[in-house]
């Protein structure tokens, strides 16, 4: 693998995908497919969709997701997951002779909250990167809603649910994005003065959205949220929290 292109593809939407990540898409030579296992079979067929649906005649390789051990402390816990995701692409390529870019079809953008491009610098030899921007969940959570991502002149914070379970609302915020929670970690705040806007399964057929102040949407998200995950076996949400 001399060349890796990594192609932001949205949340979901084939709509989603840019001229150029179609382009992208249909100049690649190889596409590395993610399998996460049993009841998220829907993730990997959301990508061949894309691919197929932007003219692909790459060759399509897939791969086993390795699972991140949850006895391991947090840092160490991510950083030997990144190291086995690293080596599951190499392994899935080896004794494949490949004449051009290979490419990786990445859900929202690469640029954030995703660890694709930290992943590719643990490769060896190092192939040249190419990054092609995609629509992000802070997108199209506040599109779906039909809602600013700021106020006027107003700054926004972006951090973890994990970040807003161990510490709080961040000092002095005004609108916070929580990403990657899988904890409903709004319930830990006492702050009955904000607003949520919460979407799942954002630019899908699935797409599920909730709004309203906190003390009222809170308990309706975390039973959708369950109802949602048993459902389909996954979810991938996020949301919006606003002080007056």
């Amino acid at each position: 693998m001399t060349e890796l292109w990594l192609i932001g593809i949205g949340t979901g939407h084939p709509g989603h995908l840019t001229l150029e990540g179609r382009q992208a898409i249909r100049d690649a030579r190889l596409i590395l497919v993610p399998q996460k296992g049993a009841g998220k079979e829907d993730l990997a067929d959301l990508r061949l969709a894309m691919a197929r649906e932007a003219g692909a005649t790459a060759r399509i390789v897939r791969f086993a997701m390795p699972v991140r051990d949850p006895a391991l402390p947090y840092q160490d816990r991510v950083a030997r997951w990144h190291d086995e995701i690293a080596e599951a692409w190499q392994a899935a390529l080896a004794g494949t002779e490949v004449d051009g870019p290979v490419a990786l079809l990445v859900w929202g953008d690469p640029g954030l909250y995703d660890s694709t491009l930290r992943i590719a610098e643990r490769l060896r030899p190092a192939p040249r990167l190419r990054v092609i921007p995609g629509i992000t969940a802070l997108q199209a959570l506040t599109a779906a809603h039909a809602i600013p991502f700021n106020t006027v002149n107003g700054p926004v914070t972006v951090t973890t649910g994990r970040r807003l379970r161990d510490h709080g609302w961040p000092e002095g915020a005004e609108t916070v994005v929580v990403m990657l929670d899988g904890a409903c970690s709004f319930d830990t705040l006492d702050r009955p003065d904000l607003q949520i806007w919460w979407g799942a399964y954002l630019g899908m057929a699935e797409q599920i959205l909730e709004a309203g102040p906190l003390a009222e949407a809170g308990p309706r998200i975390k039973e959708a949220r369950a109802a949602a995950r048993a459902r389909h076996g996954w979810i991938m949400d996020t949301y919006l929290l606003r002080a007056p």
